[in-house]
């Protein structure tokens, strides 16, 4: 058993959940074709009406929903369980966050040449779920190690 700081559960928990909310304005928009106010940076709706933003008939955005939202629920049942396999599972279940925010933003910045500060915010947020995963899964490894054995079997 493996309890996570307080600190750390809400920062999986509110970081999750930003990602979620804005894979889900993105997807919303998908549907209802409504056009995106971009006012932080210029070409959310180049970026959001490209073929890059579709896979299989799917807006990617849908899928960052879903994966935003396993992280949350996942959390959630670590914070009922306390299961250090299940916590150490969405430590790296992260890399596949980062990883598609890397092709995204070499989409953006390299093919599309142009930027979606929603899609921004979301890199932002699966990096920064990455960087929690890493911290998590080093505390997963202290505490394991400072632990002793009940008993030590002698030769």
């Amino acid at each position: 058993m493996h309890a996570l700081s307080p600190k750390l559960l809400l920062a999986w928990l509110g970081l999750s959940f930003l990602g979620f909310m804005d894979a889900a304005y993105l997807t919303a928009s998908h549907y209802t074709h409504i056009t995106l106010p971009c006012t932080i940076v210029h070409g959310c709706e180049i970026v959001t009406t490209s073929p890059y933003s579709v896979a299989f008939g799917i807006p990617v955005a849908l899928f960052g929903a879903v994966y935003y939202l396993s992280v949350f629920f996942g959390i959630v049942t670590y914070k009922e369980t306390k299961n250090a396999m299940l916590l150490r599972g969405i430590s790296w279940f992260t890399t596949f966050g980062l990883a598609a925010s890397a092709w995204f933003l070499y989409v953006q910045a390299v093919i599309l040449e142009a930027y979606c500060q929603y899609c921004l915010l979301s890199a932002i947020t699966s990096t920064a779920l990455f960087l929690l995963g890493v911290v998590t899964l080093r505390s997963l490894k202290t505490s394991s190690s400072s632990r002793l054995p009940d008993e030590v079997p002698s030769e």
